[in-house]
């Protein structure tokens, strides 16, 4: 995966989420958080988190074709993803579950699993008539030379076009944002 070729597309759709910041960056990790609302009760919310396939953006996966990404929502199961040849790839572990309120997963992603950082990719929903609160944090820590303030602005755009397309999907079955 290649952030370079990546980013153009993350800019594109960070527009559309309500609250996208970098909480914080320091020698040994950052945090994002993205926050927005969708129109569907958190059960139907939560069920449109369970599909990657459906509305993760392609660029965004290493076989190019979301339609082979998985999300095993029990503890211990796996956000992963087939690749060509039998091969495949486990984006991160999930490592807690409570339906329709909040998932939680272990790992690094994409080209961070290179440098043996580790993450936790939590996923809030909350009740917010007409619809649900969705925010979206993610933890990363360990070393990385030259530091992580250049990663963390990536992350955070990457993730930006992941709940911005999340958000677009819920609301209208199609993922990519109006």
């Amino acid at each position: 995966m290649n952030w370079r070729r990546i980013l153009p597309v993350s800019l594109l759709a960070l527009s559309a989420s309500a609250a996208a910041e970098i909480v914080d960056v320091g020698a040994t990790g950052f945090q994002v958080r993205h926050v927005t609302t969708v129109n569907v009760a958190p059960a139907a919310a939560f069920a449109v988190l369970l599909e990657p396939s459906k509305w993760w953006h392609p660029a965004h996966s290493f076989s190019g074709n979301a339609a082979n990404l998985s999300l095993d929502a029990r503890a211990g199961g796996c956000f992963c993803e087939r690749l060509p040849g039998g091969g495949g790839a486990e984006h991160l572990r999930v490592v807690h579950v409570a339906p329709g309120q909040m998932l939680r997963l272990a790992g690094a992603l994409g080209p961070l699993q290179v440098f043996g950082l580790a993450g936790s990719l939590t996923w809030r929903l909350a009740d917010a008539p007409p619809g649900t609160r969705i925010e979206l944090t993610y933890d990363v820590g360990g070393h990385l030379q030259g530091g992580f303030d250049k990663i963390a602005s990536a992350v955070n755009d990457v993730l930006g076009v992941q709940i911005a397309r999340f958000r677009a999907f819920a609301d209208t079955g199609n993922p990519a944002p109006q």
